[in-house]
């Protein structure tokens, strides 16, 4: 059995991939909320979906689970907290530059933290090609392979790429 140390599990837990955009983790991602270690040596994990009905969160979890197992803590468990709600600004910098260096486009920039108001368009104004870096691109599907992400076009390089769509 092995002393529950918080960061040691923060650690483990922040190196589980995302099993929809597996080139990021679930902390490039901003959905590992946090981890703890209770008095009596639990481990908690807490995991902020992209959405609330997110169906991949129940494989985060198993794995999540199964990596600090693994590391040798005896008790673990992995809440899902939907509150407050997992947004865009949540996907850190690495995560940013991973998802664009695999032909994603990320969302618009991060917003400072604190009580603003964010006006929520439903189709951003400008989103660059992760291929050729133009702003001339279009948007083909609301939808694309996971519910956060819609399917764009380049009207330059006439490539089609997959961008993470903005949630303030």
């Amino acid at each position: 059995m092995v002393t529950a140390s918080p960061e040691r599990a923060s650690r483990i837990a922040a190196e589980v991939a995302d099993p929809e955009l597996p080139m990021l983790t679930l902390a490039d991602l901003g959905v590992l909320h946090g981890v703890e270690v209770t008095p009596e040596g639990t481990v908690v994990a807490r995991l902020t979906p992209t959405y609330a009905g997110c169906p991949a969160v129940a494989e985060m979890r198993a794995e999540v689970t199964a990596r600090l197992l693994a590391a040798g803590f005896a008790d673990v468990r992995v809440v899902t907290v939907l509150d407050p709600p997992w947004t865009t600004d949540r996907i850190t910098d690495e995560g940013r530059r991973k998802l664009a260096e695999h032909g994603i486009a990320p969302p618009g920039p991060r917003i400072a933290p604190g009580p603003t108001w964010v006006s929520l368009t439903l189709a951003p104004p400008e989103v660059p090609c992760p291929h050729c870096a133009s702003a001339d691109t279009e948007e083909i599907s609301r939808f694309a392979a996971t519910a956060c992400t819609a399917l764009r076009r380049c009207r330059t390089c006439l490539e089609p790429f997959p961008h993470v769509k903005d949630l303030p």
